[in-house]
């Protein structure tokens, strides 16, 4: 797409920030946590925010070879007041800076507030719109607290799974979540899949990436591999991928104990998507508590399980078919 031959870019291009949305949603009990979205359909690019009015303690565990982050105002996990999703590749994290901006803005121009915020990359697509200061700054407008939208939506509106081959296609995802409450322990997974690999359900089966149109059967990268082997063909170049995710939970935990559970839940997502974590994948999970119940019942491995659970629901929800819980519709 192009204006009288140009490549439409942010700056020849009119944008208005979309914050209004339609389709499913995921409804959360979670009063700490407030979810903003905004949206360039000229791309079509956005972002998502996760607002946290009193300040929370964070965590980062960063995988694969290709990842885009801004960890804060300094590169230690601690003191968080939001965290950023954003397509765009590394241009998006500018969306990440009008996050910044705003809370800024909001609380008067005083103080230093950390916000921290992860990127996928998105243009596969005509245009090389990216989601900029000002989406950022909407995003963060508009934030409100139980309700976060399902599929092609903020960070969510343009990603994709597979092909890892060229005779493939690939698929739409999005951007997912789930919630689940044990007592007074609340925990929440958010994620929105843009992955050399394909999805799969509890089933084995691959639901999302590396469809053969010819055949109407998808393949796990494998079995394409040993096929690519037995021809000695060479490896064809992939694109950059990224899975993004965030974890919440309201239950008390020492920082390396937030780790601990970061590297757990990102591990178990590896279930879930296949294969993960590779070079031309830039996985990134941010884990987050509110540090305001102490539960005797669950420890960190508990929540480990649970939360991992609840990542394997948020993947599958990110797209068309499947609701929060990882069921089918």
């Amino acid at each position: 797409m192009s204006i009288d031959g140009r490549l439409i870019t942010n700056d020849n291009t009119k944008m208005i920030p979309q914050t209004e949305y339609e389709g499913r949603v995921l409804k959360y009990d979670f009063p700490e946590l407030y979810v903003g979205i905004a949206e360039y359909k000229e791309g079509p690019t956005g972002c998502t925010v996760f607002y946290f009015p009193k300040d929370v303690i964070s965590v980062a565990d960063v995988r694969g070879g290709f990842p885009g982050t801004i960890r804060g105002s300094s590169a230690e996990d601690g003191r968080t007041s939001a965290i950023c999703f954003a397509g765009g590749s590394t241009y998006g994290l500018e969306a990440v800076t009008g996050v910044a901006a705003e809370i800024f803005a909001m609380r008067k121009y005083l103080g230093i507030y950390s916000v921290r915020g992860a990127v996928i990359y998105d243009f596969f697509r005509n245009n090389m719109i990216y989601p900029d200061k000002e989406l950022g700054r909407s995003a963060m407008r508009s934030v409100k607290t139980g309700v976060f939208p399902l599929g092609f939506h903020g960070v969510g509106c343009w990603p994709g799974c597979g092909p890892a081959f060229d005779c493939l296609q690939p698929d739409g995802t999005g951007q997912g979540g789930a919630f689940k409450q044990i007592g007074e322990t609340k925990l929440a997974v958010f994620t929105v899949v843009n992955a050399l690999g394909v999805i799969v359900d509890r089933q084995g089966h691959i639901v999302r990436g590396n469809y053969d149109r010819k055949t109407g059967k998808r393949y796990h990268y494998n079995e394409l591999l040993e096929k690519r082997l037995a021809n000695n063909t060479p490896p064809e170049p992939h694109y950059a991928n990224t899975t993004l995710t965030l974890v919440v939970t309201n239950q008390k935990l020492d920082i390396d104990s937030l780790r601990q559970l970061s590297r757990q839940v990102h591990s178990s997502m590896a279930r879930a998507i296949q294969p993960f974590h590779t070079k031309d994948d830039g996985d990134v999970l941010f884990a987050v508590t509110t540090n305001q119940v102490e539960n005797d019942i669950l420890d960190v491995t508990d929540l480990g399980v649970i939360a991992s659970e609840l990542a394997w629901d948020a993947i599958l929800s990110c797209f068309q078919g499947y609701d929060s819980s990882g069921e089918k519709i």
